[in-house]
């Protein structure tokens, strides 16, 4: 009489058996795949797989000159070269105690300003708003929103135009070195950008106008950011290292605090800070820490459209992204109208044996480099974490959860949703392996 009766049970326990699977995810850069496992209404497994092989860049840089680091490390990604130039740069100027005057440190904030704009706006319109406007991508969007498109490719050239201008190339820059600039560009090109950066304005603000009226889930969740900090400015390339958490570090105590572990799943180290696990690092973290440096015109756009620093909804980073999108424009006019062509482009280097900690924001969130060189400057250990590899623990959890929240949607619906909620990441997971299968099991 008992066999009967663990045969119903087992029979109920496999109806509540699925698995979804979508072999690549698409609009992210890189490769790599994602299981989740559900027993019931739990979820018993997460894995984001990131299966791209790794690249071993910190092995490459050893036995090289300090100089060629800048060139090196932006061969790691076509789409956020600067932030590795910066980081490597920060790092070896670290260790040889450089200091740049003011105007070298605007135009590196000027160069820094093109690769965000070039970057969110390719996140913004072809990777992210797909995704809310119901489309595959955005070949489909231009299909019934060519001028979208349109304005959305004119706007990121004029960010290249400016990563041309400053670096000499608008993909890995070619002008940049440890101690400022090889020459410095002209007055004349310089203005030429500004009257091109009038009307990227106008669009920067239009997006965030467009984006905001999207239809977020409900999905707010108590997230550990943690971003640069300057009391003066907008991070880029300088500040602390500062978190909602209570966290305030200078850059060369990152590794006391900021630990990586290797897992199967990923051929990128995950991070977690030591006694707090996972954190959030992006545009989300940098405008919850940075929101009373933004400009004048920012503030004023985000309380129009219903956002402000304490926004903890990662489906809204679409919104910060469009907001920061519109700061550096207006950044890169403020430096421009101050620039001075008849400047010195660099400093002098005095090379010593050493170790140096480097830490910008890239456009997915900070970037760390830390270098040791001997007396003749040729680089003995190289370390590198991208933003990406940072924030693997946080999008496991957020899949965990969203899925907890979500569960009674269909196969389909979910399995959107999911592949979304890693977009909002715009993970680069080609900077991260030093997307995406996506398998999801329900028992």
């Amino acid at each position: 009489m008992r066999m009967p009766i663990v045969l119903e049970k087992k029979v109920k326990h496999m109806k509540k058996t699925k698995i979804l699977k979508v072999e690549y995810l698409t609009r992210v850069e890189g490769e790599g795949a994602m299981f989740i496992k559900i027993e019931g209404e739990k979820v018993k497994e997460v894995k984001f797989n990131i299966f791209e092989p790794p690249r071993f860049f910190e092995a490459f840089l050893r036995g090289r000159n300090y100089y060629e680091a800048p060139d090196i490390t932006a061969r790691i990604c076509g789409i956020c070269p600067v932030a590795y130039q910066m980081s490597s740069i920060h790092a070896m100027e670290n260790i040889f105690n450089t200091k740049l005057p003011n105007h070298l440190r605007e135009l590196r904030r000027l160069l820094y300003c093109g690769e965000w704009i070039e970057s969110h706006t390719l996140h913004i319109y072809m990777l992210h708003a797909p995704d809310f406007l119901g489309y595959d991508d955005a070949i489909e969007l231009a299909k019934d929103h060519p001028q979208i498109v349109e304005k959305a490719l004119k706007l990121k050239k004029i960010g290249n135009e400016i990563v041309n201008l400053i670096g000499g190339r608008e993909i890995h820059p070619i002008n940049v070195k440890v101690g400022g600039f090889y020459k410095m560009p002209s007055k004349k090109n310089m203005l030429e950008l500004n009257e091109k950066l009038k009307w990227a304005r106008d669009i920067s603000i239009e997006t965030i106008k467009l984006v905001s009226k999207f239809e977020f889930p409900d999905f707010e969740q108590d997230y550990h950011f943690v971003a640069l900090r300057n009391e003066n400015e907008y991070p880029f390339n300088e500040g602390r290292l500062v978190s909602n958490k209570g966290l305030d570090i200078s850059i060369k105590e990152y590794e006391k605090y900021f630990f990586e572990e290797h897992v199967e799943h990923s051929n990128a180290l995950h991070s977690f800070i030591k006694d707090k696990g996972n954190y959030f690092v992006g545009p989300l973290a940098r405008f919850n820490l940075n929101f009373d440096n933004l400009t004048k015109t920012c503030k004023e756009i985000a309380k129009e459209v219903g956002i402000n620093r304490n926004c903890k909804n990662p489906f809204q980073s679409i919104i910060v992204r469009s907001i920061e999108n519109l700061f550096a424009i207006e950044e890169a006019m403020r430096i421009i109208n101050n620039y001075d062509e008849k400047l010195e482009p660099n400093v002098n280097i005095k090379i010593t044996a050493g170790v140096g900690m480097g830490c910008t924001e890239a456009p997915r969130g900070i970037l760390y480099h830390r270098y040791k060189v001997d007396e003749k400057g040729i680089i003995i250990e190289a370390k590198i974490v991208p933003p990406t590899s940072q924030n693997q623990k946080t999008i496991e959890e957020d899949l965990r959860k969203f899925v907890i929240q979500n569960i009674h949607l269909n196969d389909e619906k979910l399995t959107w949703k999911l592949e979304q909620a890693i977009r909002n990441y715009d993970p680069c997971i080609s900077c991260a392996t030093h997307f995406l299968k996506l398998k999801i099991e329900k028992l």
